[in-house]
């Protein structure tokens, strides 16, 4: 594990010519990029794409690094807006309900009902708006900083706490809905 001052040396030194260096700091970083992009675009090979096209971004403008921020966060920004980028290009996929694969396994009560907790709760985050449900990813799931959140996104921080604040509110509300739906249909 690399610290920050480590890391801001590894940039000065990818500055200076030795880009070859870069690569650490790729795989320091490619499983979060991912992860993010993956959790705006919900499609595996567009935020791989995105997130690779994001990392040739921050190589790009590296030399307007500011290093008063940690890199991490800077490199997120560019990851985010990258892959909002590419949600706004791409249109709707169409898939074939034969191409389907449908899973079926038998579980304990345990597991089903986990199953079925995480079910609800992604259903409930799908009708957040994207900027609301990336804040609670990224605060509670990410367990990310508010101000790290504030940064990433590009707002305010009291912006974020209130999107967060709202956000968790509209979750309740959402899941209050989707349960009362549910326990009309057993």
């Amino acid at each position: 594990m690399i610290t920050a001052e480590e890391e801001y040396l590894l940039i000065d030194r990818i500055l200076a010519g030795d880009r070859n260096l870069y690569a650490t700091l790729v795989d320091k970083y490619k499983s979060y990029a991912y992860t993010l992009a993956m959790k705006v675009l919900g499609n595996r090979s567009d935020a791989e794409e995105a997130a690779q096209d994001a990392f040739i971004k921050a190589f790009h403008y590296l030399k307007g690094f500011n290093k008063q921020a940690k890199f991490s966060t800077w490199l997120y920004r560019i990851v985010f807006n990258t892959a909002i980028s590419y949600k706004r290009k791409r249109k709707p996929a169409f898939q074939s309900i034969e191409n389907s694969i449908v899973e079926y396994s038998e579980r304990a009560d345990n597991k089903t009902e986990q199953d079925d907790k995480h079910t609800f709760i992604l259903k409930a985050m799908a009708k957040l708006n994207e900027a609301d449900r990336l804040a609670i990813q990224l605060f509670y799931i990410k367990e990310f900083s508010m101000e790290e959140v504030a940064d990433m996104m590009g707002q305010n921080i009291n912006t974020i706490k209130v999107r967060i604040h709202r956000a968790r509110l509209r979750l309740a509300d959402e899941l209050k809905v989707i349960l009362k739906q549910e326990a009309l249909t057993l």
